[in-house]
């Protein structure tokens, strides 16, 4: 007997898309969940102190009673412009940046670049560059101090005076100090982006009869563009933001000249406690950084759309 067979279809036919849809919401709160414990973390301890700093620089903030505090809008910022200390620590922070960014990043890549080469023994080149890195602020604060001082071994062996008594030299000291002690973590990004360099790019170079200066200018840092984008912004971050160093070594002195924006803020703050008025310095700083981070990014080539 024949059996005939029947297609039974469905009432509801398939919305095209919709399994695509599902699957997006699905991996969106996959990605939401994964992500919900940083962003607690980053709302408590940056980004609710960050609004909160914003809202104490129009007050006249009291610290031990905050409902008292008086509203005064901009006047702290007002203050802030008129301010020759502001702007002395401001001068200070700049020349310290004048004096350690390009430092730190040439040296950084000269190290990257000559201890990438077949030498014996880089390994131990390595450690011993990098070794800095790992000690503390205080430690080379310490350190360092009794480098500079009077009676320390740099004093004695150049003919100078204590550097750290100096208006002229202690920023310069704190700036070697600086120099030496973060040399180490721009060295490891930028050595590692030259091992990421093709080998073959070399090769093309030589059979072109290129140098080795036009291999380096041509070849090595067009390659290492992005690393190095990254290691000139984060050392103009860092040492606009400097401050362990100065307050270790100098406190600040001789005659303010190693005063720097964030120490201002810090004394400010806890010295003479107008905490309203050490907000805005930081917001101030803030914006600085902003400006400075962008024009670097825009100057450097950072967007190659």
């Amino acid at each position: 007997m024949a059996r005939a067979d029947h297609t039974v279809e469905s009432d509801a036919a398939p919305v095209p898309g919709l399994s695509a849809t599902r699957s997006t919401i699905r991996e969106w709160l996959a990605g939401v969940g994964f992500a919900l414990p940083y962003l607690l973390v980053a709302g408590a301890f940056l980004f609710g102190p960050l609004l909160l700093g914003l809202y104490m620089s129009f007050y006249d903030w009291n610290a031990v009673f905050p409902a008292q505090s008086e509203f005064i809008g901009l006047e702290n910022y007002r203050t802030l412009i008129n301010d020759p200390r502001f702007w002395n620590a401001l001068f200070n922070t700049v020349y310290f940046v004048v004096l350690t960014v390009p430092t730190i990043v040439v040296c950084s890549l000269l190290l990257a670049l000559g201890v990438n080469r077949e030498v014996k023994g880089r390994w131990l080149l390595r450690t011993i560059f990098f070794s800095p890195y790992v000690l503390t602020v205080a430690v080379i604060g310490l350190l360092w101090e009794d480098l500079f001082n009077a009676n320390g071994l740099i004093p004695y062996h150049f003919g100078t005076e204590g550097w750290l008594t100096s208006p002229e030299l202690a920023m310069p000291a704190v700036a070697i100090a600086t120099v030496w002690w973060t040399l180490a973590f721009n060295f490891v990004i930028l050595l590692a982006a030259r091992q990421n360099v093709p080998d073959r790019l070399y090769e093309a170079a030589k059979l072109d009869g290129a140098s080795s200066w036009r291999m380096m200018i041509d070849v090595t840092v067009p390659q290492m563009k992005n690393p190095l984008i990254f290691v000139i912004i984060t050392t103009f971050v860092g040492s606009f933001q400097v401050f362990g160093q100065p307050f270790i070594m100098t406190q600040g002195g001789p005659s303010f000249s190693t005063t720097t924006v964030v120490m201002y803020l810090y004394n400010t703050a806890f010295s003479t406690g107008d905490f309203g008025y050490a907000a805005a310095v930081g917001y101030v700083l803030f914006m600085i950084l902003i400006v400075v981070s962008a024009t670097n990014f825009y100057v450097l080539g950072g967007d190659d759309s």
